[in-house]
């Protein structure tokens, strides 16, 4: 299934993206290891490189990456943040997460 794939993918690449911007967030406001540069710099590399594994339009690529990354950062809200998502981030994440299964999978004309 073509679908799960585009999905999975795009999920992997929101932790990717997610870790590259978090391990700098843990140096600059909690003062840890500058040594998190590296492993972010890498992360944020990888994000990179599995945006471009899509088969489609990187812009169409990029606006529906956007839906997933949401869904991955309200997660990583309630994961590791320990935050629980109110109602309102979750009706905010089946918005974004529509809004992307539309851009992607919606029926085009060749």
């Amino acid at each position: 299934m073509p679908e799960l794939k585009t999905i999975g993918l795009f999920f992997v690449t929101a932790i990717a993206e997610i870790l590259g911007c978090y391990l700098p967030y843990l140096w600059l406001k909690d003062g840890k290891s500058v040594w998190l540069l590296l492993p972010a710099a890498c992360f944020l590399a990888l994000f990179a490189w599995l945006l471009s594994l899509h088969p489609t339009a990187a812009g169409r690529v990029y606006a529906a990456y956007g839906g997933v990354y949401i869904f991955v950062a309200i997660l990583w809200l309630w994961v590791v943040d320990g935050i629980r998502p109110t109602l309102w981030d979750l009706v905010g994440v089946s918005v974004a997460l529509s809004g992307m299964a539309i851009i992607m999978f919606a029926p085009r004309s060749s």
